[in-house]
């Protein structure tokens, strides 16, 4: 039996604004829906169930381990006739002006020779996290970072292959790209607008290379910054739910596009496009849960992952990028 305490959403936002208020450090996960949500001391975490390692603190200290040399990875898309249902109806949306970007998400299902616990181990990733018999994360997203009482928010939208030629240049000049990554940065900048002041964008458009089992990508980034009141720790869970779902997994306008991803969508999201994260009496730090694999109760696993969706996104390209993302960071 699982020693997790699961909380719904307001009772989670109670217990971040008790252990905030009084500089208590604890765990967070929330899931896509808000309704399955983990707010606990590191302490009280049962790390038999919990394992998670972030640049700011973790429960799993790093041991050597040997790399597999060959493992089986083998991911089953759904068919482009399959995808086009979901993304039709996005189109529609946006053809309508219900949305101008649209993250839709699959779940691909994976036959491979790891385990979660492996995946865990063995990935090379800002934030990983699993939950035993349930997921795996290995996430590279920051969903907002709190430092000395500035927050920070690095929303990604744009990835492609590194073996492309001219890949930083092709992607950075993509129209399409650039109006999605823009329409992210400002919704992410208007949403730390309703809890900070002095909000600007510090970084536009800049790349990270992300390693995997199939070569490198790229990947494009921003940072938005602002300024905290000086109280933020005393409401700090209605400050923090004020901001999800994460705009980067969703689109604008937020809360008519999540209705149109229930709508399109042929799954339940879960943990995956939820945020997970530490405070750690002081600063907070979390991610957004990306790069994820799913054990279902049959045991098969599943990898979910997807792309933001624009008036101007090609269907073929859009599909063949959602397959893209299904890959483990291996190298």
């Amino acid at each position: 039996m699982s020693r997790l305490n699961f909380l719904l959403r307001q009772d989670a936002i109670k217990r971040m604004n008790y252990y905030g208020r009084r500089g208590i450090p604890f765990f967070f996960l929330i899931d896509f829906d808000e309704e399955n949500c983990i707010v606990e001391e590191p302490d009280n975490l049962p790390d038999d169930e919990i394992l998670f390692s972030f640049p700011s603190s973790g429960n799993y200290g790093e041991m050597p381990f040997t790399m597999k040399e060959h493992f089986m990875w083998e991911p089953h898309p759904q068919t482009i006739e399959e995808y086009s249902r979901s993304f039709d109806i996005v189109y529609k949306n946006l053809y309508a002006g219900n949305s101008f970007l649209t993250n839709l998400t699959c779940a691909t299902p994976v036959e491979t020779d790891l385990t979660l616990k492996d995946i865990f181990i063995h990935s090379r990733a800002k934030y990983r996290l699993m939950m035993k018999g349930r997921f795996v994360m290995f996430s590279p997203e920051i969903f907002v970072r709190i430092t000395d009482g500035m927050i920070y928010s690095c929303p990604m939208k744009g990835t492609i292959d590194a073996s492309y030629p001219y890949a930083a240049s092709v992607i950075l000049n993509d129209e399409k790209e650039s109006a999605e990554h823009a329409t992210i940065v400002d919704l992410i900048r208007n949403d730390l607008s309703q809890i900070a002041s002095e909000v600007t964008v510090t970084k536009y458009r800049y790349i990270d290379e992300v390693q995997t089992n199939n070569g490198t990508l790229l990947q494009v980034s921003s940072e938005i910054r602002g300024r905290l009141p000086e109280d933020f720790c005393d409401k700090l869970g209605d400050m923090f739910f004020r901001l999800l779902p994460a705009g980067s997994v969703t689109g604008a306008p937020k809360k008519k596009t999540v209705e149109i991803i229930r709508e399109a969508e042929t799954y339940d999201r879960g943990y995956y496009t939820g945020v997970t994260g530490f405070f750690d009496g002081k600063n907070l730090d979390s991610a957004v849960i990306i790069r994820f694999v799913e054990q279902l109760p049959d045991g098969s696993l599943v990898f979910k992952s997807g792309g933001g969706i624009t008036f101007k996104s090609n269907k073929v390209s859009e599909y063949e990028e959602m397959i893209q993302k299904v890959y483990v960071p291996f190298y």
